[in-house]
């Protein structure tokens, strides 16, 4: 498969990965096997997980490329908070995470700073051009008693897309930060996360973070069509 956003192609990006798996299941094109498919992109073979729930409602999860990390220095962080408009956590380092697609991952002190934040779209596509970056991933943890752990917020200008109401890749690199960081045992080895709510999105997306982290949720279709070429 490939994988293009409005200004670019991308090695990998979990949604299209996911949504793929569920038109080509739905097709009747592939069979998983023991619960299992692997797509083949840019990045290289991704494992997919296909699981029913007890409503019958198909839920399919990816192991996340394995992430390359690498920490922004003082410079860096503070051009980061200047383009967000909000402080980030100093006392966990804001990272690069390559996972095919590559987020500068930065961590809030909540959710509601998460929620805040009011990007500079401008100045930040202009950085992320600079760096190769694909766009800018924060996350804040939420209140104890919500169903969501963490809030995430995924904006992407350089690519056309100012905010994605819900990144599975980003969501995925947010784990690869959390066991970066040493936060496992803070957040779970398995929660959910919100996304979505700063666009009028209520997006729910899981995260299991182990020797892989794997990102997934329950898939439906929302629209059908034919190509004629």
């Amino acid at each position: 498969m490939r994988i293009f956003t409005p200004h670019a192609e991308l090695p990998f990006a979990g949604h299209p990965t996911i949504g793929t798996a569920h038109a080509l299941l739905e097709a009747g094109l592939v069979k998983a096997k023991d619960g299992v498919l692997v797509q083949q992109c840019r990045v290289g073979l991704i494992r997919l997980k296909v699981e029913a729930g007890a409503d019958g409602a198909q839920s399919i999860s990816f192991s996340l490329p394995e992430p390359g990390i690498t920490p922004l220095d003082a410079a860096q962080v503070d051009e980061l908070e200047a383009l967000l408009g909000v402080r980030v956590d100093r006392n966990r380092t804001a990272c690069l995470v390559d996972v095919g697609a590559r987020w500068v991952i930065a961590q809030l002190d909540s959710a509601q700073a998460v929620l805040d934040a009011r990007p500079d779209f401008v100045r930040m596509k202009e950085q992320d051009k600079e760096g190769r970056h694909t766009g800018v991933v924060i996350f804040g943890p939420h209140v104890d008693g919500r169903a969501a752990r963490i809030e995430i917020r995924a904006f992407a200008p350089a690519h056309g897309i100012n905010e994605d109401p819900v990144c599975g890749s980003g969501s995925g690199s947010v784990g690869a930060f959390i066991r970066h960081t040493g936060q496992v045992g803070r957040f779970g080895g398995a929660f959910q996360a919100s996304q979505g709510a700063a666009v009028g999105r209520d997006g729910q997306i899981g995260l299991a973070i182990g020797d892989a982290i794997e990102v997934g949720g329950y898939s439906v279709t929302c629209v059908e069509g034919m190509l004629r070429v």
